[in-house]
Formats: structure tokens, sequence, C-alpha cells
């Protein structure tokens, strides 16, 4: 952070693997409750795959762009009513409640969808799963983050991104198991529904968190929970930092209100807060703008785009990608306790805009250098095979492959070679059949080429630029940076609004890369990702290393990006260090 706390220092670094080895119970914590983002990770990617054999299942589906997106975003229109309900549910139930509620929500919607027999039947289960996903979003880093203790709580926040991580590897391994098998993506979509059953079960064992319990007068119980997390010099000052959190909020508790509206108002009205917000909320809608989700729920697809046809080829290279997004999860858990929150977001920024724009310039060439249309090979399929747009154009030598695409039509290559000239046909399943019998593959989403590889290996560096970063960051700086009195509403406003942008792009990604094709929605990317930079870096403090309570000191006091302070006072990092 620039001109904020001191460097950390080696001790720091190490300092996770410590507390997690001595006590194994921080870890059991936060394992149990990061399945939550198992089940957030497994639904982002198991549709990517499945949509694939759904096109096959459902002809409607295959014939309509908007249903593809329909059906790929009504999980996210579901997350943001779990999210927006999750806030309250948090401060009125609990943690723990509100975990096992999305638990036993997001098993009925696995179910739903992978028995559904018709396309609006399956976009039930994805609503229904999205509900759970919604609330599980930002119930688990929260609930993660108020049982850990300050010098670790990013690192064992970053367990939830790093089982979201894991979630979305898991899926594509799934997607490939059951490529050959009847039902394909039945079982795909069904499989989600057994990680919430091991969590509901783990869940039941594992206490509420001990800030929530604190708060609502139950102080031995909560002290009992930090006997196990804390060391034993340690619980003393966490529990006179609860009682002054609770005093606080006890004196302003008449002018907060109890209904959701009162809470919501005073929220905005209190300086710090509206501040906390301000940044929550802008790392949240920078995180999805930056495109990510269109490479989880869309990655197959994209890489058929780049030129690969079969699906299995795509989906194993999808699991490359996923893999490097793992790796990039497990650099986050190392790194944003040693170099903090704001810092990795900024760099993580410039990574992505030069991903982005090294994308656009790869899939314009693929493009412009996409093999043309031979008018004799295509008319030998027949009238009836052939395209009925590339019929009726004037100037068909003007035709290459990607024009035959965006006439909604389909390239059969040439036997020779599949950069050679090749027939614009009819995209029907009976002509792709003709077109397979000749030994001939097809191309319905993208073109040969030659640099399609090339385009993997970026999304892959993009996936490392985004994941220990991006993909982390936005959901621990909300687990911190809200006070207790309004953390779980406010959390949930700011995880609305991450589902409200992953719905955005979600729904119009594909419409996009249609309207703009994949260069210039690549490049429209590369300007949210730039603007999301301006605004982290005007907007965000750091926070590494804070209690929550001094979160709320350095907001009231006002952050300057320039010159940003420490709230800590020399005496106070003193102490710490000792």
């Amino acid at each position: 952070m620039e001109g904020g706390p001191e460097a950390a220092s080696k001790q720091e670094f190490t300092e996770f693997w410590k507390r997690a080895t001595s006590s194994p119970y921080i870890m059991r914590l936060a394992l149990s409750a990061g399945i939550g983002g198992l089940l957030f990770g497994y639904d982002t990617g198991v549709i990517s795959g499945a949509l694939l054999y759904i096109r096959e299942d459902f002809v409607e589906v295959d014939k309509k762009l908007w249903l593809q997106e329909v059906i790929v975003s009504m999980a996210v229109a579901g997350a943001i009513i779990g999210a927006a309900l999750g806030g309250w549910m948090n401060d009125r139930l609990g943690r723990k409640t509100s975990i096992l509620g999305a638990d036993i929500v997001f098993f009925l919607g696995a179910i739903v969808m992978a028995i559904a027999p018709a396309p609006w039947v399956l976009v039930v289960g994805r609503i229904l799963v999205g509900f759970g996903v919604g609330i599980a979003s930002m119930t688990s880093p929260l609930y993660i983050s108020e049982a850990s203790p300050a010098a670790i709580r990013g690192a064992l926040v970053c367990i939830n991104g790093l089982l979201i991580i894991f979630g979305q590897f898991l899926s594509y391994l799934i997607n490939l198991a059951f490529t050959k098998t009847p039902g394909t993506w039945r079982w795909m979509l069904g499989v989600a529904g057994l990680p919430a059953v091991v969590q509901f079960i783990l869940m039941l064992t594992l206490p509420e968190s001990p800030r929530w319990l604190y708060n609502q007068g139950k102080e031995n119980e909560s002290r009992k929970i930090l006997e196990k997390i804390y060391k034993a010099d340690e619980i003393e000052r966490e529990i006179k930092v609860m009682r002054e959190a609770v005093e606080q909020e006890k004196q302003v508790e008449g002018l907060i209100g109890q209904t959701l509206g009162e809470k919501i108002k005073a929220a905005f009205s209190n300086v710090a807060i509206r501040r906390g917000l301000y940044a929550g909320v802008t790392a949240q809608v920078a995180q999805q703008f930056v495109g990510i989700n269109t490479i989880m729920y869309y990655s197959p697809t994209i890489v058929q785009f780049a030129g690969i046809a079969s699906k299995s080829t795509a989906l194993a290279l999808s699991l490359i990608t996923s893999g490097l997004n793992a790796v990039g999860s497990i650099l986050s858990m190392l790194c944003i306790d040693k170099y903090g929150r704001r810092k990795l977001m900024l760099l993580s920024l410039i990574a992505i805009i030069i991903c982005l724009l090294t994308l656009t310039g790869v899939f314009y060439q693929a493009a412009t250098t996409a093999p043309p249309i031979d008018n004799v090979d295509t008319l030998s399929f027949g009238a009836n095979a052939t395209c009925q747009a590339y019929l009726d154009a004037p100037n068909v030598s003007s035709w290459n492959c990607m024009k035959c695409l965006k006439a909604e039509c389909a390239f059969c290559a040439n036997t020779r070679g599949n950069h050679l000239p090749g027939a614009c046909l009819a995209e029907t399943k009976e002509v792709r059949v003709v077109c397979g019998e000749q030994k001939r593959v097809w191309f319905s989403d993208g073109c040969p080429s030659k640099i399609g590889v090339l385009a993997v290996i970026v999304l892959g560096l993009y996936i490392l630029a985004y994941s220990p970063r991006m993909g982390s960051v936005p959901w621990v700086l909300n687990s911190e940076i809200y006070p207790l009195r309004f953390r779980g509403i406010c959390g949930g406003i700011a995880a609305v609004s991450n589902w409200c942008a992953n719905l955005i792009v979600s729904l119009t990604f594909l419409s996009l890369i249609h309207a703009l094709g994949a260069p210039g929605t690549f490049l429209l990317f590369a300007g949210f990702s730039t603007i999301g930079l301006v605004f982290i870096y005007l907007l965000v403090p750091e926070t590494k290393g804070l209690q929550f309570e001094e979160v709320e000191k350095l907001l009231q006091k006002g952050f300057n990006p320039c010159g940003c302070t420490n709230p800590k006072t020399d005496e106070e990092k003193a102490s710490t260090s000792k």
C-alpha cells in the first residue's frame, strides 16, 4: 500500500502455517465453511461443459442464443436474490444457520436440474441452485473471517477462494468423466448436490460465529470458541475488542432501528460505512467486469471460437485453465497477508488489461485469416444442405468461414486440411452427420485457426493474472471492511452488486460475441478493466493486518489514495510487534 503499513516480514508470511498446524480447529472451521465456495465454483464451471450437451438434447436451446444465455445466467439471477436475503439471514439467524439453509436449497436445485424434462424446468433448477450459491457466497467468507485471528484472516478467507477454484476444476473433471455416459449433462449437474450434503453434515458439528454469538449476548459460548482459535494471551484482548464494539452498537441501536430498510438507511448515513461500501462494491463489480465468468461459464465455447472444434478437446483445454486458476488461488493465500489487498488488486488489473488486449489481437488475427469458402465444394452437398444466406448472397467470392458462421451457418472443413477452403452449410444435425461421414471437421462456433493454441495460452495467462488477486481479494476485503453491527447487511449489498454484475456479463456475452465478434468483446472488457483500475485506486484502502474496529477508524478518518496511513499508533505497532 502506498504510504501505508510497513512491508510484511518473513514472520508474517509464515504465520498462517504456524497457526494452522498448532490449531487444527481453525482449519476445520475454514475448510467446512469453505465448501460453500466449492458449491459456488462447481456451479460456475459445470454449466460451461453441460451446455454443449444440453444443446444436443434440446433443439430449441441449440437454435436460440438467448435461451443458452438464460440457462447459464438464471443461476446468477437466483444468486442475486440469495445474496440479498443472505445479509438479513446472517444478522437475524446467524452465519451457521444461513449456511445450512443454503445447502438445502442448493441440493434441491441440483435434483431438479438432473431430472429436468424441458428447458424451463432446467431454468427453475438453475434459479434454486443460484439462490443457495448467493447465500453461501457472502456467508462462507464472513463466517471464516469472524472465526479467524487477524494475523492470518486473509489467508484463511482465501481458503474459500481456493475451494471456489477447486470446485471449478472438479466440475471440468466431472464433465470429462460423463462425456460418454448416457445422460451426460444430467449427471454433470446432479452431482453438484453431493458437496452440499457433505457441508450440511460438517456444519452441524461446528459452532456459530463467536462474534455473532457475542453480539447476541452469549458471551460464555463465544469465549469457549475463542479458546479453541486464539492463543491464551490473545483471548482477553479479543473479548475486549468485541465488548467495545457491542457497547458502541448499543449506543446507536435506537438510531439504527431493527427493520431492513432502517438498517440500510443507517448504513448509508454513516460516513465510515458509506466509504466501506464504496470500496467493497467497487471491488466486487470490478471483479466481474474484467470478464472472468465469461471464461468460467463459456470456456469450452471460447476455445471453440479459437478454432478447436472437438467438444472433448475443448473441455480438456478448459481443465488446464481451471488448473491454473487453482495455482493462482494458492499463491493468493501465500501473498495476501504479506503484500496486502489494495496492491494485489491494482497489479492484477494491470496484468488483466494486457492479457485482454492480447486476446483482442489474437482473435482479430484468427478472424481475418479464416479459410475461404469453396463454391464448388459447398454446392456439391446439394441445395438443401447449403447455407441459405450463402445461396442468396450476390458476391459469394468474398465469403470465408467467419462470414459463414455470422450468417448462422456452419463450416465443413476440407478433407486435406482444416485451413484450406471448405463448404458453408446449413447448421442442422443431418448436415453435420453428412460432413462427419466424409471424415471432415464441423465448425459451428469458431473457424479453424493456426493460432488457436495461442489464444488458449493467453487465456491461461489471464487466469494467472486474475486468480491470485482479483479472484480472492474482493471477498476478503468485504469480509473485514464493515463494522460488526452492519456486517451482514453491507456484505449482502456488496454480494448483490457482484451477482448483478455477473448477471449482466453472463447474460450478454454470447450476444456480444455475435454482435461485436470475439475481438470487439474482449476489447470491451479491457475498457471495463481500465475503469475498474481507476476506481479501485481512488476508493479502496488497505486493510491488511487491521482489527475490524481499526478498519472502521481508518474509514472514519478518510482514505487518501496517494498517501493513506495505517490508523495504528506507534505504541500499538510496538505492542503488536512484541
